[in-house]
């Protein structure tokens, strides 16, 4: 669902990128945004509060909130640099950019229970989280050509009411491609609020313990690509095998 790139990539790719990850990013923001009192996947509105805060001469936070939208804008980047460059020379140069969101997220779950309450403490973990998300969004989107995001539903929800309105005046043929595009965004928002609603109930019962679960749903992201490669090429030596066999004979 992650090596398969450009005209290589199909709806079942979509699909399997958009439900793991989907789920994960939102379980991180609401579980963020409780632990935190910070939503993590997007920037929007941490604009607007950084305008706010510029008007009321809230200096200190304004500083904050600058720092996490570049934090996000920094992940984005190393996700971008690295695809982009490590990519020609490394085949899983996707892995990277998930083992960091691991790590990241790993931090959170095990030094969360320290967080105290005061504005350094929400800048560095809030902080860390954006980083993560940005790391995620950027690495989806270049992987899917932006038609899978999994960190906010601004975009999907605007694409879908595009797709709505435009299935209405296109032919049987046309029709077939727009229904596909809006099964992908329809299954994104479910996912999307499947994690939310997971996010925000499994993190009452285990508190910080609960970012293990999107650690284990982005490990298996990695096996499942990376299993799933190792098999066809296996595969494919076994045949090659088989028919050198075959003709020697």
């Amino acid at each position: 669902m992650l090596r398969h790139l450009g005209t290589k990539r199909t709806y079942a790719h979509n699909f399997k990128l958009a439900s793991l990850l989907g789920i994960t990013a939102d379980f991180v923001n609401a579980a963020g945004f409780l632990a935190f009192g910070v939503l993590t996947t997007n920037v929007t509105g941490h604009a607007a509060l950084f305008a706010e805060r510029i008007a009321l001469h809230d200096w200190k936070t304004a500083r904050v909130v600058a720092l996490w939208m570049f934090l996000f804008l920094a992940g984005a980047f190393i996700t971008g640099v690295i695809v982009s460059r490590v990519g020609r020379n490394q085949r899983y140069s996707y892995v990277i950019p998930i083992l960091i969101e691991i790590l990241i997220l790993t931090v959170v779950a095990t030094g969360g229970f320290r967080y105290d309450g005061s504005l350094i403490a929400k800048e560095l973990f809030a902080g860390s989280l954006l980083f993560a998300m940005g790391l995620q969004n950027a690495l989806v989107s270049m992987v899917s050509g932006s038609v899978v995001r999994t960190t906010h539903l601004t975009g999907t929800f605007t694409d879908l009411g595009i797709d709505l309105a435009t299935i209405l005046k296109k032919s049987d043929t046309d029709r077939t491609v727009i229904k596909i595009r809006i099964k992908l965004r329809v299954a994104i928002i479910l996912f999307f609020m499947t994690g939310a609603l997971g996010g925000a109930y499994l993190f009452g019962y285990f508190r910080f313990y609960s970012f293990f679960i999107p650690c284990a749903l982005l490990l298996f992201t990695l096996v499942y690509d990376v299993f799933r490669i190792k098999v066809a090429r296996y595969y494919r030596q076994l045949q090659n095998h088989y028919r050198q066999t075959g003709q020697n004979e």
